[in-house]
């Protein structure tokens, strides 16, 4: 057996260990007490803050590993910790524990006239494989979420980040130690071999229930075309924010500015900034030279253009484009129904914003605008499960089966009915 037979073997071997462990975790977990769940994040929490000098050495190789491969600016933002962000972890990881216990909740109960009695009851998804790229916080989210919902995990990091995965979840692992539960409730695949990647879409002989991708292009693509279990992803962060007619400048500009620059590499960035052609006055002059002036690179149209001599022209493939950097396309539209025709269009059904005073305007764009989120005189970057209230995100799910939008602990349950009889036999 030559060599890249053996590792491939040797991979298969590993994931199928790996699916086999998780699928005995799942079933534990399933019946796990919420203070058990709650025990285990917490105390994974505590041990995050004292493990953060080791967490942030680990995470110096990942990044100084990322800049010396010439990576873009907005992926090493992604990929790099400091306290704060450790602390905002940990402290993500608490704020799930306080959420309410989504399993065994009744959604619906009802008695039909032969007396039976029918609930539709929450239970977990299973085993959630999650496979991500520079994200190192998703390893504590990922897992922690999974868990808050009675799911095993299967972890699957990016070679960029694994330093820091590894860290961090050896943090989870004491949680979990601490409250009783298996440690295989949450496990992070030790390899960065890609056929790992295959062994996951190809569903692990059954051990996986659904797979969430969070990464670029490529990745999410590999994903949904290779995977054999059902997926929560999206492709492509392509936001827009339209500023209309009515729109209070004093509110638009420093949230344009903020949309856009707060955080490039973040998927909730705004890409596109749209204007309403129709207002009185010139309201793309001073949004355009904030963005500018905040370090953005604008490309604008013939109209754009003309409103200062530091904007690019804007070539047809800039609509409709994730940037992930600091650079923005911008357009004047015709109003709402202009802005609603370019993002049906251009946009990636991911999140999308208004910037108005009337009311009518506001109703007209949440109504029509297909995107998982809508805004109305808020940031894109609210795009984020964390400021939804869920403690976290596992996610943003673009599709419409099952989960859309942030994908926190109630997306990641299903249901099943129970229904309890007195020796009803169905007639003939």
């Amino acid at each position: 057996m030559n060599r890249p037979e053996r590792i491939e073997n040797e991979t298969a071997a590993l994931m199928r260990g790996i699916g086999e462990a998780a699928k005995a975790a799942s079933r534990r977990l399933a019946i796990a007490t919420p203070e058990e769940k709650n025990t285990a994040l917490k105390e994974a929490a505590k041990a995050l803050r004292v493990a953060a000098p080791k967490i942030l050495e680990a995470n110096a190789k990942d990044v100084e590993a990322a800049t010396a491969a010439n990576r873009l600016a907005s992926y090493v933002d992604r990929l790099e910790l400091n306290e704060k962000r450790v602390e905002a972890v940990a402290k993500g990881l608490e704020e799930i524990a306080e959420l309410p216990d989504p399993v065994g909740t009744v959604l619906a109960e009802w008695t039909r006239p032969n007396g039976l009695k029918f609930q539709r009851v929450r239970v977990p998804l299973g085993t959630i494989g999650i496979i991500y790229e520079s994200r190192p916080n998703v390893t504590a989210d990922a897992g922690a979420l999974s868990l808050k919902a009675g799911n095993a995990a299967i972890l699957r990091g990016g070679s960029d980040s694994h330093h820091s995965s590894v860290a961090i979840h050896a943090c989870l692992v004491e949680g979990l130690r601490a409250a009783g539960l298996p440690e295989a409730s949450i496990q992070l695949v030790p390899t960065t071999d890609r056929e790992a990647v295959g062994a996951m879409l190809r569903g692990l002989d059954g051990a996986i229930d659904v797979i969430v991708p969070r990464g670029g292009k490529s990745l999410v693509e590999r994903v949904q075309t290779e995977a054999r279990v059902p997926v929560f992803a999206h492709l492509e962060g392509i936001c827009h924010t339209y500023v209309d007619k009515a729109a209070n400048m004093d509110i638009a500009v420093p949230l344009v500015v903020n949309a856009k620059m707060r955080r490039i590499g973040v998927c909730g960035a705004t890409e596109c900034l749209l204007i309403d052609k129709n207002a009185k006055g010139d309201i793309a002059t001073p949004l355009v030279k904030a963005l500018l002036e905040a370090g953005c690179e604008v490309r604008g149209d013939a109209a754009i253009q003309k409103t200062d001599p530091r904007v690019k022209a804007a070539s047809p493939d800039d609509f409709g484009k994730e940037f992930l950097d600091a650079i923005i396309a911008v357009k004047l539209v015709d109003g709402v129904e202009g802005a609603v025709e370019h993002i049906a269009r251009y946009g990636s059904q991911h999140t999308d914003a208004i910037i108005t005073e009337d009311e009518a305007a506001a109703e007209r764009f949440l109504n029509e605008v297909d995107s998982a989120i809508v805004l109305v005189n808020a940031s894109t970057q609210f795009a984020d499960g964390g400021e939804f209230g869920f403690g976290g995100e596992i996610g943003i799910a673009t599709g419409k089966m099952h989960a859309r939008g942030p994908v926190g602990v109630e997306q990641l349950t299903s249901f099943k009915y129970k229904v309890r009889g007195t020796g009803q036999i169905r007639p003939k």
